[in-house]
């Protein structure tokens, strides 16, 4: 089965997880990114007050064509307790993804909230089934274990 990771990172925090799971799991990365990048101050502004009203924004690919993968593993931050806006106009921007499976994974300070809740009913309403969601606190991401897991969510994604 072949994976696509899409995802978007503000720090790098989320693209170093991505690229972790690309080396284990084979498959392609998309790294989404805003058209108009964020500032310091625009992030936790803007982008915070889009992501609480669950809002996308112009992105970079503006369509994401999944056709030719079995899983998407979908990243993103987590802004406000919710998906940033480049990971919400990701997700509208997903063709051929009707049937496919996802797995989820965001990575946030604390509390991931309502996060992963939003993605699976965003997804859900594209048609795509999540087979598994991981939340990475930044003290999960300094120790590192628990990416293991997600890796193994990915392979068992992969093979059911």
């Amino acid at each position: 089965m072949k994976p696509i990771t899409i995802f978007h990172s503000y720090s790098g925090v989320t693209r170093g997880v991505a690229d972790k799971v690309k080396a284990a799991c084979g498959g392609d990365l998309i790294e989404v990114k805003p058209k108009e990048k964020y500032s310091s101050l625009s992030a936790y502004s803007l982008g915070c007050f889009r992501a609480l009203r669950e809002e996308g924004e112009p992105i970079d690919p503006e369509v994401i064509d999944v056709s030719a993968y079995d899983l998407l593993v979908i990243g993103t931050p987590v802004w406000a307790w919710k998906a940033t806006p480049p990971v919400n106009a990701a997700i509208a921007a997903l063709s051929g993804c009707e049937g496919k499976r996802a797995v989820l994974f965001a990575t946030c300070g604390a509390s991931a909230r309502d996060t992963l809740p939003t993605l699976r009913k965003a997804l859900a309403a594209k048609g795509v089934e999540v087979a598994d969601e991981f939340v990475f606190t930044t003290k999960d991401i300094k120790e590192g274990k628990r990416i293991e897991e997600l890796i193994a969510g990915v392979h068992a994604a992969q093979t059911s």
